[in-house]
This record gives C-alpha cells, structure tokens and sequence, in this order.
C-alpha cells in the first residue's frame, strides 16, 4: 500500500505563487506515474498534471500549462506542484495520486490506484 499526503496549500492573491509536496509513504513511488488533479466546489475532480517514471515526461491541461510545474524527487519519494501566476480560478481541493501502470490515458481518476487527502488552495482576486 502507498499512503499519500499533500501539504502547501493556502490562501494567496491572485497572481501570486504557491508549492504543493506531495510526500509517499509504505512503498517507493520511483517507478510510478505520479499526478495531481483538483477539485472546485460543484464541479467533478479534473486533471492538471502528470509526470513519468524518468522525469522526462510531463503533462499538463491546457488550463494550467506555462503557469504550473510538476517535478519529482525520487529520493525523497516526493512529488511537487509549483503553481506560478495563480487564478481564482485555480481555487480548489488539490489532490495527489500515484498510478503503478503508466496507461496510456492519464487524465482521467480511473488511472490511478492512489490518492491522498487533498489540500485546499484559495486564489482571492
């Protein structure tokens, strides 16, 4: 089993930049594709990003790209989300997941086998 906790989320200004970590616990996730996905209240839990096993891979929704960055820290089994340039928009329940098999559909809940609690992000206009 893998226990996921995210940590970073806030209350910031529009405009402004925030760090979300994503620490794994009962298992290395090196070998995993990691994302984050978020959730706004009334809406259904949507993706933002992935990244591979390597690092080299990334992937981003639209709605984020050029703004938010996701890296990883394998030896420290810790995924991040640089969020740069924040909307209110952006305001949402920010969730990490971890997927053992990289399938080749990666935006949808249903590709991953772990999820942690959430933290909030509020952007203020």
């Amino acid at each position: 089993q893998v226990q996921l906790v995210e940590s970073g989320g806030g209350l910031l200004q529009a405009g402004g930049s925030l760090r979300l970590s994503c620490a794994a616990s009962g298992r290395t996730v090196s070998n995993y594709r990691m994302a984050w996905f978020r959730q706004a209240p009334g809406k259904e839990r949507e993706f933002v990003t992935a990244i591979g096993r390597s690092s080299t891979s990334t992937y981003y929704a639209d709605s984020v790209k050029g703004r938010f960055t996701i890296s990883r820290n394998n030896a420290k089994n810790t995924v991040y989300l640089q969020m740069n340039s924040v909307k209110p928009e952006d305001t949402a329940v920010y969730y990490c997941a971890a997927a053992i098999l990289e399938r080749a559909v990666y935006t949808v809940t249903g590709a991953y086998d772990y999820w942690g609690q959430g933290t909030q992000v509020t952007v203020s206009s």
